[in-house]
């Protein structure tokens, strides 16, 4: 049974909070509430998520501020950010958005059914992320642990190139995603998500390959989530 992916959902106003979890409710996920940036970088001190959802305009401390916290944080940093605003000063601001880290920046009112598509694609790579790594923990279990067995060694070869063409499928269809973003649209949000969802392929795959016989790479491991 897959477990289910956590979403982090920040806005210092509940009737925010409450229309996020109705939009995102069909994804079927665990949605996790913050009504401020302090209380966000609480949770995420004990907790994974596969994708945060951050107001922008917050009292104290706001959603830029804590998006440069969440960057600084080795164990956050690689978590993708979709900021929500309900104002619109121009380029300059949402390209500050994408400077603090954002992988996306959508205005409100904005269309559910693009927010919930959206998320739908980081919950999906973050699901596949954590697959990976559990079955190449496996993966290296059975090669330290059964080098010396012929069936084990067998064994793990097959699981090796199962990981190989499930995470080939997964790099295929991020390349599809991509081309999609590329075609329908040209704004600075296309640039920042194909170039996360690269950085974190690239890393399952270099990853991966080091687990290969005679690469040396029993003890690899792979990249946490984001």
């Amino acid at each position: 049974m897959v477990q289910k992916a956590k979403i982090l959902l920040v806005d210092d106003r509940p009737e925010n909070l409450l229309a996020l979890e109705a939009i995102l409710s069909a994804l079927d996920q665990t949605l996790v509430r913050a009504s401020s940036g302090e209380e966000a970088l609480k949770a995420l001190l004990t907790d994974d998520f596969a994708v945060i959802l951050l107001d922008v305009q917050m009292p104290g401390m706001d959603g830029f501020e804590t998006a440069a916290h969440i960057k600084r944080r080795e164990r956050t940093r690689d978590i993708p950010i979709i900021f929500l605003t309900a104002i619109n000063h121009g380029p300059h601001h949402t390209f500050r958005g994408y400077a603090a880290g954002a992988v996306d920046y959508i205005s409100k009112p904005f269309d559910p059914w693009v927010l919930r598509a959206k998320v739908s694609v980081f919950v999906e790579l973050y699901t596949k992320n954590c697959q990976l790594r559990e079955q190449a923990a496996l993966l290296r279990l059975q090669l330290e642990g059964g080098g010396s067995n012929g069936d084990g060694s067998k064994e793990a070869a097959g699981l090796l190139a199962e990981l190989s063409a499930r995470l080939a499928a997964v790099e295929e269809q991020a390349e599809a995603l991509t081309k999609q973003l590329g075609e329908d649209s040209a704004d600075a949000a296309v640039v920042a998500t194909a170039a996360h969802l690269e950085r974190k392929l690239t890393g399952l795959r270099r990853a991966l390959d080091a687990l290969e016989p005679g690469a040396g790479g029993t003890a690899a491991v792979l990249p946490a989530q984001g």
